[in-house]
């Protein structure tokens, strides 16, 4: 049995067909669509957030042209995450919160590193976007890189 992450639906429409990717800090999950009963904190690793084609283009519009953050109108049900195995349950014990800065950390100084080199023809539009968001997603919630 494949217990991974699966290809999600777009965020926006639910479309099966989906044409681009991005992922986000756990974090970030806050800015999303009905996200109140998620514990962003045992989230293990990024999040993928999946668009499909007409969305994808408005998207990348908002976010690079106009500075928009679009995870407000991203469905959080139809976000790629995987959650920690809650032992506190099966062994009757508390464990401390993971700690996600090394992971926000690594992701903000990539996305730093992407938007310092939008001149470069090697760019990806999808890498771009990606950066735009994970870097707007974080200052959100005052985390800057060291």
């Amino acid at each position: 049995m494949y217990t991974g992450r699966t290809e999600q639906p777009c965020c926006l429409c639910d479309s099966p067909e989906t044409t681009a990717r991005i992922d986000i800090p756990p974090r970030a999950v806050q800015l999303m669509k009905h996200s109140a009963p998620i514990a962003w904190r045992d989230i293990v690793g990024e999040v993928s957030i999946h668009f499909c084609e007409s969305d994808w283009e408005t998207v990348a519009d908002l976010v690079v042209d106009l500075g928009m953050n679009p995870l407000s109108r991203c469905n959080v049900a139809r976000a790629s995450f995987d959650l920690r195995e809650d032992f506190e349950a099966l062994l009757n014990d508390t464990r401390g919160e993971p700690d996600q800065t090394e992971l926000e950390a690594r992701m903000l100084a990539d996305a730093e590193e992407t938007l310092a080199a939008l001149d470069d023809p090697m760019t990806e539009e999808r890498a771009v976007v990606e950066a735009h968001v994970v870097v707007d997603s974080l200052a959100e919630f005052d985390v800057v890189s060291a």
